[in-house]
């Protein structure tokens, strides 16, 4: 093996690449071999040093260029014959990102490794559009979920959350609207605000706003699509495209 086998989960952040850390970039340009998913920002690799091996290894709903076995395999193959491989992840590598899982499998074959954490899109795409997820008086908590269980059903979780009083941020979410509105819906929250984010942070950043009981109809109509950060709650209101919103109606 390779002395210098290493591996780095790397958080790339929700899209912008000026939103990575410090730490993140440096691993980048240590890096021998670089495994990037789809949602990391390609710009990223320009930290990366000449010649360095860069191999697209992005799964989307649908469209997986490998799996995640495969993936694993890549990771032990590339640090055992290259030396220090960073696996270049979307968001932060253990929200979602199924990064627990790579780490686990090089350990197998004593691979050292090293977390990078990631600025989550759950929490800075909304941000970005001054939605806190708590705020006084509106919210004392949140919740992150992501809508689709291993066997494709929508995550018993969405109930739970809508039982609560807390910001309920819904990831990998778009493909069942219809199932988390009904589940909202069947709690009494019809009237609850809602605001839907695509590609959050980017310049084709997409938005939505509405409530439980409209906003399927405004996410068809403006063709909203993943990936896509879904926010539930009382704290939409507070947000800078919410509160436009409202001083257009009062205009009118």
């Amino acid at each position: 093996m390779n002395n210098n086998a290493k591996l780095t989960l790397v958080g790339a952040g929700p899209g912008d690449p000026d939103l990575i850390t410090v730490k993140g970039i440096k691993a980048i340009a240590d890096a021998d071999v670089i495994l990037y998913d789809d949602l990391a920002s390609k710009a990223l690799l320009s930290y990366a040093k000449p010649k360095v091996e860069k191999i697209y290894v992005g799964k989307r709903v649908g469209k997986h260029s490998h799996t995640q076995q495969t993936i694993n395999e890549l990771i032990v193959h590339f640090a055992q014959e290259n030396g220090h491989v960073v696996r270049l992840k979307g968001g932060d590598p253990f929200i979602f990102g199924r990064g627990y899982e790579e780490l686990e499998f090089a350990r197998q074959f004593d691979i050292p490794c090293e977390i990078v954490p990631g600025i989550s899109s759950a929490h800075a795409v909304p941000a970005l559009q001054q939605i806190p997820m708590t705020s006084r008086g509106f919210s004392q908590s949140y919740w992150v979920v992501t809508a689709t269980t291993k066997e494709g059903g929508l995550t018993p979780d969405i109930a739970l959350a809508a039982q609560s009083t807390a910001t309920i941020v819904i990831l990998m979410g778009t493909k069942k609207l219809h199932e988390i509105c009904n589940t909202f819906r069947h709690y009494g929250k019809q009237d609850t605000p809602v605001v839907i984010i695509q590609n959050g942070t980017l310049e084709n950043e997409k938005m939505v706003i509405g409530n439980i009981s409209n906003i399927e109809f405004e996410a068809s109509k403006h063709n909203i699509s993943s990936p896509a950060v879904i926010v539930v709650g009382e704290v939409v209101k507070l947000g800078k495209a919410y509160i436009e919103e409202f001083k257009h109606i009062q205009a009118v």
